[in-house]
């Protein structure tokens, strides 16, 4: 049985996520999807609340589990007997990072591989930064995450009010 780990934040959960998630089930015998709970970036909902989003997107997906983690991806991996590691890539840049963290990765824990699913077209602009923006400035993000996401960050900000300092400014204010 092979066993794949796809982490992340996933704050939010979106459809680009779960796209590539969904892929990564037809391929591997079980994907855990990874939520991990200290990243270093200011995160708009809890750990137990991303952990929720995603077992409410995959209740339906036999193969596909949810659970939290901290510390390094490849402890985790061993932690749980997984011999994958899942990334998705949007675009080239993400290229990059990936394979940086693909060779760190390797190099902590060689019996590991890293796997890179390409998003479909329609997410390739998607990202939790991009939904969080929009989310925060009242836009419809509706096309972009699952209903129940797109409730809690409608009553997240609306909590958090005009003065929120969670999401960073970009061009999507000008």
């Amino acid at each position: 049985m092979v066993r794949a780990v796809f982490p992340g934040t996933f704050d939010p959960i979106h459809y680009g996520h779960i796209n590539i998630a969904q892929r990564a089930s037809r391929l591997f015998n079980e994907v855990i999807i990874a939520v991990y709970d200290k990243p270093l970036k200011s995160l708009v909902f809890s750990p137990a609340d991303r952990i929720a989003f995603a077992e409410e997107c995959f209740k339906n997906d036999s193969n596909i589990h949810v659970t939290g983690y901290s510390g390094l991806t490849v402890d985790f991996c061993k932690e749980i007997g997984a011999q994958v590691i899942v990334r998705g890539l949007r675009v080239f840049s993400d290229f990059e990072y990936e394979f940086r963290m693909a060779l760190a990765n390797h190099r902590l824990s060689a019996d590991i591989e890293v796997v890179a699913l390409i998003t479909h077209e329609e997410h390739t602009f998607l990202s939790g930064s991009t939904v969080r923006e929009i989310a925060s400035l009242s836009g419809d993000v509706s096309s972009l995450v699952p209903l129940h996401v797109e409730a809690a960050l409608k009553t997240r900000f609306a909590e958090l009010g005009d003065e929120q300092d969670i999401v960073p400014t970009s061009s999507l204010r000008d």
